[in-house]
């Protein structure tokens, strides 16, 4: 399996932090919606580092399939063809209140942007008419001066992160590889995730689909280090625990009640507590624990038979490079 990871530092300062995690042995580098914006990463290490690139994700609802569609397209010129376009839908509050845009149906919103932006740049790469016309978005004026041309690379692949049944199947339909969030079990992945694949690619009449897993990851060789990526690894997913959208994952093991518990402290801004709440079986469960080959052996136990690469988070602590060497190693 290759191994995807982060772009975690600030623009100004991502290039070294890319030939960093490239020298360890990351086959691709990813972003996310973070403290910094998605794409202008990607683009200041375009070209200058030697792995894949990809958003993971860039929240598409606030964003017009225009706007996308143009990066997407540079940063597939710029990177020489190692770019993935991965949207995502985001949650409400997030969309109203974060962003200042329009929710709504997010699936049918999320199946109409991955076709929008596909259409958007089949018109560019084959010189066809763009004629988009769907019920939240419509692109049908496309004059040769905004066309940019041919991609010598061609068009990139358009990838679409998902956790319910609903936004799964209409990925596994529509999209050019699914992004399992990284807040899931074995379990849910087994009997949730890869049943609505199915369904959506049956849809499609489609016999191949791409699945790119994400991983949470409390990496260490020693016990202290374990004990300190495990504090990280808590954090997040008390944050993602807290979310209602994502209690099917602690339905199906039977913590349902465990997210309203942390909702309701994440309100009252009880974070210590809300750490203590992940328990080390929620941890083993929904996390991947232990030294770079533990970690890679369970990564590829989950994932192995149906993914050839994996996307690792490491929240809250940075291991030394050596241990990401180790566990890219383990995973090829």
């Amino acid at each position: 399996m290759l191994l995807d990871l982060q772009l975690d530092a600030r623009p100004d300062r991502c290039e070294e932090r890319a030939h960093a995690l490239a020298g360890a042995g990351a086959a691709g580098l990813f972003t996310f919606e973070g403290p910094h914006d998605v794409l202008l990463p990607l683009a200041a290490v375009a070209g200058r580092v030697d792995t894949d690139l990809m958003t993971n994700v860039a929240i598409a609802m606030p964003r017009s399939p225009m706007h996308l569609a143009h990066a997407a397209w540079d940063l597939q010129l710029m990177s020489r063809g190692r770019f993935r376009l991965g949207l995502g839908s985001q949650i409400r509050p997030h969309i109203e209140k974060r962003y200042g845009a329009t929710w709504s149906a997010p699936a049918a919103r999320m199946r109409e942007s991955v076709l929008a932006v596909r259409a958007i740049l089949t018109s560019w790469q084959d010189g066809t008419p763009l004629e988009f016309r769907g019920e939240y978005t419509r692109h049908t004026l496309m004059p040769s001066t905004f066309v940019p041309g041919p991609n010598p690379y061609g068009p990139p692949p358009v990838l679409l992160g998902a956790l319910g049944p609903v936004m799964t199947r209409t990925a596994a339909e529509v999209a050019d590889g699914l992004l399992v969030m990284p807040f899931h079990s074995h379990r849910h992945f087994r009997e949730r995730t890869l049943p609505a694949v199915a369904a959506g690619m049956k849809r499609a009449g489609r016999t191949e689909f791409p699945l790119y897993p994400q991983v949470i990851v409390a990496m260490g060789r020693s016990a202290d280090e374990r004990a300190a990526a495990s504090t990280g690894v808590r954090g997040l997913l008390a944050f993602y625990g807290s979310t209602p959208a994502y209690r099917p994952v602690l339905d199906i093991e039977g913590w349902g009640e465990l997210q309203p518990e942390l909702n309701a402290l994440s309100k009252s801004g009880d974070i210590m507590t809300m750490f203590d709440r992940i328990s080390e079986p929620v941890l083993e469960t929904l996390a991947v624990r232990g030294t770079p080959e533990e970690c890679a052996a369970e990564i590829k136990r989950r994932f192995a038979d149906v993914a050839d690469r994996v996307c690792c988070y490491f929240p809250g602590y940075d291991p030394p490079t050596d241990q990401i060497a180790a566990l890219a190693t383990a995973l090829r």
